[in-house]
């Protein structure tokens, strides 16, 4: 590595720390005034607990932090270096763009992996241990016959029904997913806008009410037909004395291994593992978004000829903005498997790289 590679790669190395730094302290200081301090609050858990808690949310921090401080460095340096004519002066000794920029996407491919560990195992367990703190400080547990019975973002056996939520408060249950085997067949797929779940004074049965439910159904003795049905609203009896709740993490709490596992558990089934399927694909996609916002952001930087700290940062936080938009979309449709959410999640990584690319090559040719 050449003296100039090793001067660019510097100032990109010290330029991310800081940006990293401020954005985990920032990013850090929301989430323990969210849910730090409930738990001091609560009573029940000593100040070395509460620190111990602290450092369990600075990875999950992380997994954050990474690529957008890798975007707002590659924005800073870059526009740094073009406006005190380093850029100009590099190509006037031969040097291509594409040259210059390499050291800084190295250093963004090793940024991939460090952030992919986080989003696929250490931040997913690091969230499962702050939230028992948490189950700690405010008394809670999985106790049978809870009228919450099913967990927002798990999926949920009560009898021969399987029940997936992606939003619950309390009993009330938002965008849901019903399916129901018998003999290793699906007998009934369905979606309801919503649904609810009012269980007996038991504790051992419920029923399930659905709203605006739409799917297919098996109808037949021997001559078995899938028949689609729609319903305003619907009812059935719940078995639940075996438990609701599992003590499984949320899928979004679950390190890629676990996920993967409970996919293969789902598809042993032949149940809907598009849930799942999210939260692996979420947990790859945003692995490689310090590269994509890397490359996006040298050509920007380039453009821009600016010093200024705070217009790099501005333009950074509105391409996260746009990036994360992408993120929220797929995850908010993630019920609606015929539009293949999951790929919705990879849009802004190959939209990033390749106007990334394109600007790159187009000002390596025409001049900067």
């Amino acid at each position: 590595m050449g003296t100039l590679h090793r001067y660019i790669l510097r100032q990109t190395v010290a330029t991310v720390s800081l940006t990293v730094a401020v954005f985990t302290a920032l990013l850090l200081l929301g989430s323990v005034l969210k849910d730090v301090l409930n738990l001091l609050a609560a009573g029940t858990l000593t100040i070395g607990q509460v620190a111990q808690a602290v450092l369990y949310l600075i990875p999950f921090v992380l997994a954050f932090a990474l690529p957008i401080g890798m975007l707002t460095g590659a924005l800073l340096v870059f526009g740094r270096l073009s406006a005190d004519q380093e850029i100009t002066a590099a190509r006037a000794g031969g040097w291509s763009l594409v040259a210059l920029a390499a050291p800084v996407l190295y250093f963004s491919v090793a940024m991939c992996v460090l952030c992919g560990l986080f989003n696929t195992l250490v931040a997913p367990r690091c969230r499962v241990a702050f939230k028992a703190l948490e189950q700690q400080a405010a008394g809670l547990g999985l106790k049978a016959g809870n009228t919450a019975v099913v967990t927002e973002g798990q999926y949920v056996e009560l009898g021969s029904f399987t029940i997936y939520a992606h939003k619950t408060r309390g009993r009330q249950m938002e965008d849901v997913l019903v399916y129901q085997l018998a003999n290793g067949h699906r007998l009934l797929d369905a979606h309801a806008q919503s649904g609810e779940i009012i269980p007996d004074a038991s504790g051992q049965g419920a029923r399930l009410i659905l709203r605006e439910v739409q799917g297919m159904k098996v109808e037949g003795t021997n001559d078995l037909r899938l028949v689609p049905f729609y319903f305003q609203e619907t009812s059935t009896n719940l078995v639940i004395a075996s438990g609701a709740m599992t003590g499984k993490p949320k899928y979004s709490d679950m390190t890629f291994g676990q996920l993967w596992q409970e996919r293969r558990e789902i598809l042993a089934r032949r149940g809907e593992p598009a849930p799942v399927v999210m939260q692996l694909h979420r947990q790859a996609a945003f692995s490689f978004a310090c590269f994509g916002f890397t490359l996006l952001g040298i050509p920007l930087g380039l453009r821009g000829h600016r010093r200024e700290t705070n217009i790099g940062i501005g333009v950074a936080l509105l391409l996260m903005l746009g990036y994360y938009s992408f993120i929220i979309l797929g995850q908010a449709l993630e019920t609606r498997t015929h539009l293949h959410p999951h790929l919705i999640l990879w849009l802004p990584n190959f939209l990033f790289i390749g106007i990334g690319a394109g600007l790159l090559w187009r000002m390596d040719r025409v001049g900067n």
